[in-house]
């Protein structure tokens, strides 16, 4: 069942999305891509779907913040954490508590260097 929300609500998700969009953009430009770099590196045929996420008229579909985090050269931990914060703020508040502040921005300029793993450790994972 779908619950109807208020216009209030549609508003400050809407909000939430425009910022974002405004720290996805950042990202992107920080690390030197253009929005067709960045959908060819997370597998977008469109590169107008960037804009679209950046403009704050669509989200990341939850599936899809692992190539992104590695795209963006970002741990995946904060990238997902981030993405909570902007698109699921309910769910943020109920992991995190509502006194905790989204992780801090002060080292995101900086690429972070990815673990790669050996395609068999996938089976040692529960």
């Amino acid at each position: 069942m779908r619950v109807s929300r208020s216009a209030d609500e549609e508003a400050e998700m809407a909000a939430r999305r425009r910022e974002a969009g405004a720290w996805l953009r950042h990202l992107r430009e920080t690390r030197g891509f253009s929005q067709r770099q960045l959908a060819e590196h997370v597998g977008i045929e469109y590169y107008t779907f960037v804009s679209q996420i950046e403009a704050g008229r669509g989200r990341i579909p939850a599936d899809r913040y692992q190539k992104w985090a590695e795209a963006l050269e970002m741990e995946p931990k904060i990238f997902v954490r981030k993405m909570l914060h902007f698109y699921e703020p309910i769910t943020y508040q109920i992991l995190f508590g509502e006194d905790v502040e989204p992780v801090a921005d002060a080292n995101l300029d900086k690429p972070v260097k990815l673990l790669t793993f050996p395609s068999n450790v996938s089976a040692l994972r529960p």
